[in-house]
This record gives C-alpha cells, structure tokens and sequence, in this order.
C-alpha cells in the first residue's frame, strides 16, 4: 500500500551506548555530565540527549540573556502594578518600549527608556557571545564555519533593528519595543509612516528568500523521506557511490522540474536562500527613513507602482477656511 511508505516519523528507532564524540584537539575540556535517550525525541531525529559543552562562551551568553529576559519580564510585571493575573492575562500586549524620540541617542532615566537600552545591551551581548561560542565550537571539531555565519545574517538584522539604524537616525526611539503584539505593531506603523514597506525592492528580496528558502527545505526534506526505502538519507553514501535513491531523485525532479539539485548542491542552495532572507531584510530597514522617506512614491517615480487617481476632494486645514478664528 502507497500509505506505507509516508514516513514522515522514525520508525525505527536504533539504541546504543550513548557516544561522546569524535575526539578534540588539546588544549579543549573533555565532554563531562550525563548522557540519556528520549523516546519521543527519537521520533524526530537521533533520541541521544548530552553531552552538552557550554563552555565560558555559553555561560556569559544564557547569563546575559537570563539578566535581559528578566529586565523585560519585570517591567512588564510592573506595568500591571505586580498583579499575576494580570500580567498572565496581558502579556501578549506587554511591552518594554524604547526611550522617547526627545531623548535622541543620550541615555534617558531608567523608566523612560533607560531599562530598554540595559536590556537591549544584555540581549546583543549574549546572542554576539552565542556567536563566539558556535564558531569555537565549529573550528574544535574541525568543521566549516557555516553554521556560525547564517546566524550572523540573522544577527545583521536584529542589529539594523535596534542599533544600526536607530543610530543613523539619531534617536533609540526609531528601534523595535520588547513585546510580542508592540513589535508587530511598530512593524505595521513603520511600514505606513514610510509609504509601504512592499514597495521596498529589499523587502520584496527578502521575502522571495523568505518563501523560497521553506519551499526549498521542503522539497529537499520530501525528496529524501520519498526514497529512504532506497538509502537516500544516507546522502554522503549516495554522493560517492550513486545508488538507486538519488538516482530516482535526479530523474524525479528532471521529470517535474526540467533539471536537478546534487546532493550537496540543494544544500548549498536552501543556505544562500536563508541567509538572504535576512540579509537583503537588513538592507531594506536601514535604507528607510535614511534614504528613501517614502517607498511608495519611490516605487511611482521608478515605475513599479501605479499611480492613483484622486477619488476624494483634497483635505482643507480648518484653520484656513473663511471665518475661521485667527
């Protein structure tokens, strides 16, 4: 029965002793704390839990992050006057805004945006030492340092966010508030306050990445659950001895495509997508405001977007109108 073959769960699960790793070069601690098996996690990948190296890295890293989540959290609790109920119940609409516009790029009070920058300085400084740690760790094990670099893109973008741009435009006011709802709503007045975001060539990148990048991961995933009855997750063995799993790959998508990814080429592919995604994202928020004020009448003066007839009368300022007060 078809059916049988939509393998989407491990089916079988392989225990054994729990394994440390390759060996590391000296001058690196040895793996230490305990090792277990989950069964539920082996549904989705390898069961094996640990060994875990935090390293000084990563303890600077989930300290500074632990001190920015509670600077967060507790404003947030005090804005519903320490009220649990509340705050459960808020949340969603909580928010640790940013200093006002008059304060510019001086450090205001505490409660008018100081506890923003403090907690903006905590979170930047534990995902840059997050960084350091996954590069140590990559050049340790010997490894590429791609891994290391995506998320550099993603760390670009949150830069743009809350520091780069913020400090072109001379005001902490311009970045994103600490709050799920807040950040979504900056995120659309941002857009309207500079003519549509849409018509931001960088965002429509961005998101063709976006998109392009999930359809790519999917193809790829779908393509090699299709032929593991065939050995295709074995995917270095199928690079250097071609068995029939990628062999019905290659003449699947040759099929329904017109041509086909390598085994290594379809990830090299879903990771420029990725990092793209963030990367051309950053571009567009820091040239908003910067150097393009309005990204609609941009589009109209670049052909890209029509422009629109005037339905409505012209609005008169009141004040100007005969009779009006002086």
């Amino acid at each position: 029965m078809a059916a049988e073959y939509q393998n989407i769960f491990t089916r079988v699960q392989v225990r054994a002793p729990a394994y440390a790793g390759v060996p590391l070069p000296r001058g690196n601690q040895e793996r230490t704390g305990k090792r277990a098996h989950l069964h539920w996690l082996g549904w989705i990948g390898d069961s094996q839990i640990g060994p875990l190296y935090l390293g000084w890295f990563g303890f600077a890293s989930l300290l500074c992050g632990f001190i920015a989540f509670e600077i967060v959290g507790l404003n947030m609790f005090a804005s519903v006057n320490w009220d649990p109920v509340q705050f459960v119940r808020q949340l969603p609409w909580l928010a640790l805004e940013p200093p006002a516009p008059a304060y510019g790029l001086h450090l205001p009070p505490l409660n008018e945006g100081g506890w923003w920058i403090m907690a903006g300085f905590f979170m930047t400084t534990s995902v840059l030492l997050w960084w350091a740690r996954m590069y140590r760790r990559a050049r340790a094990l010997g490894m590429g340092t791609h891994v290391a670099w995506a998320f550099a893109a993603a760390i670009w973008l949150m830069l743009v966010l809350g520091f780069i741009r913020p400090l072109l435009m001379g005001s902490w006011g311009e970045a994103v508030p600490f709050g799920i709802f807040p950040h979504l709503d900056w995120t659309a007045a941002f857009s309207i306050r500079y003519g549509n975001l849409f018509y931001n060539p960088f965002h429509m990148l961005s998101i063709a990445f976006l998109y392009g990048s999930a359809l790519l991961f999917a193809m790829h995933g779908a393509t090699i659950l299709a032929v593991s009855r065939f050995g295709g997750e074995r995917e270095i063995e199928q690079i250097v001895d071609r068995g029939t799993a990628s062999e019905r790959a290659a003449l699947f998508w040759r099929w329904t495509i017109g041509f086909n990814a390598t085994m290594e080429s379809i990830h090299r592919w879903a990771w420029w997508f990725a990092v793209l995604c963030p990367l051309t994202g950053g571009i567009g928020i820091l040239l908003t405001g910067t150097v393009v004020d309005n990204w609609y009448l941009w589009a109209v003066k670049h052909h890209i977007a029509p422009v629109y007839p005037s339905v409505f009368p012209a609005v008169l300022d009141p004040s100007l109108l005969q009779g009006a007060q002086q």
